[in-house]
């Protein structure tokens, strides 16, 4: 039997622990990875891409425990009414090659994704910072802000999105959870004074919703909304006067905000700052962005944090996913209704 989260127990394990509790253990994990970063597997994900989305496999393994995700992004879903992004994924045995745990992902990847831009902003912004600004107020948004609460302590968000209704849901979320929320006219009105600027839009397109006339020294950026070719949300003059750290390089190239630079464009391994062995943020003056397309890494921090927290717990139940015949060369016994031994020759 394996052990199986699905959205329900996923909600349910959520409001029992609390986010912010979950963001910021989930952050540590995330971390605790990245130090170990050189010990992992590691290659650009899978990417099955079609005029209107993408379906994507990214797979990683430290050598002792296995882990996938499949996931979608499609912009135009919610029109439909459906989720932009969908996503599972398996945490398995290297040893034996059995899955341990299969687990909702779409609630979990905005769970690791808000982790992993907390834990960038840890290392690279101010740490005075106390102004964050959103552009893009869609799904990951209330899940960003928190986390990046959890890292810095910034309550004050100044938020704009082309969606009116974006923003007020995120107005109607954040404020009974004691954050002081401005809804700006447009993006530079959303970035003035802030010392954290989160890009996170979803129209998979080569967009500039954050131009370099609105960066000042000192900001950190966590741009996020990159995942694929054709699609970026940064005027590229900010990458030429900023420090940029990112990922895995072989995709953030393919599918970051570094696409629209040379292909020798210099960039820092996040990895190396979180494990010490590379400065972040050198000065109060210096300009970072955290170019991040998500990683599989971190999707196996959040399926090994959620094995740790729910195993054999009222948030997990035992699936029949692989078969388990007496003799295990008798699978086809197994299948005919009988474990009978087959006779010797």
């Amino acid at each position: 039997m394996v052990r199986f989260v699905g959205v329900q127990n996923a909600v349910r394990w959520i409001r029992a622990t609390g986010l912010e509790t979950i963001l910021g253990e989930l952050s540590e994990y995330v971390a605790d990875d990245y130090r170990r970063w050189e010990s992992f597997d590691k290659s650009p994900r899978v990417a099955n891409h079609s005029p209107i989305g993408v379906i994507e496999l990214m797979p990683t393994s430290d050598g002792h425990l296995y882990g996938f995700k499949y996931v979608n992004g499609h912009p135009s879903n919610p029109s439909r009414g459906l989720q932009t992004v969908t996503a599972f994924g398996v945490l398995s045995d290297v040893a034996s090659g059995y899955p341990l745990l299969v687990a909702e992902m779409t609630l979990l990847t905005a769970l690791r994704t808000a982790a992993t831009s907390a834990m960038a902003a840890k290392h690279l912004a101010r740490a005075d910072s106390a102004t964050m600004a959103m552009i893009g107020a869609g799904t990951q948004a209330e899940f960003q802000a928190i986390a990046v609460r959890e890292a810095l302590g910034i309550r004050t968000l100044r938020v704009f999105d082309t969606d009116p209704l974006a923003s007020a849901k995120l107005v109607r979320n954040l404020t009974p959870l004691g954050f002081d929320v401005y809804v700006a006219s447009d993006s530079a009105d959303a970035v003035a004074g802030a010392d954290v600027i989160t890009t996170c839009t979803a129209d998979k397109a080569n967009a500039t919703v954050l131009t370099d006339d609105m960066v000042k020294p000192g900001v950190h950026i966590n741009a996020i909304g990159g995942d694929c070719p054709g699609k970026t949300e940064l005027d590229a003059a900010i990458l030429r006067r900023a420090d940029v750290f990112v990922e895995f390089p072989e995709q953030t190239r393919i599918e970051g905000e570094i696409q629209q630079v040379e292909s020798d464009f210099a960039v820092t391994e996040l990895w190396q700052v979180v494990s010490g062995t590379t400065t972040g943020r050198a000065s109060a003056e210096q300009i970072t962005v955290f170019d991040s397309v998500g990683f599989a890494i971190e999707d196996f921090s959040v399926l090994r944090y959620l094995h740790d927290k729910t195993n054999h717990s009222a948030f997990s139940i035992d699936i029949d996913l692989v078969a388990d015949p007496d003799d295990p060369k008798d699978l086809f016994g197994f299948a005919q209704g009988s474990d009978a031994p087959v006779p010797a020759l």
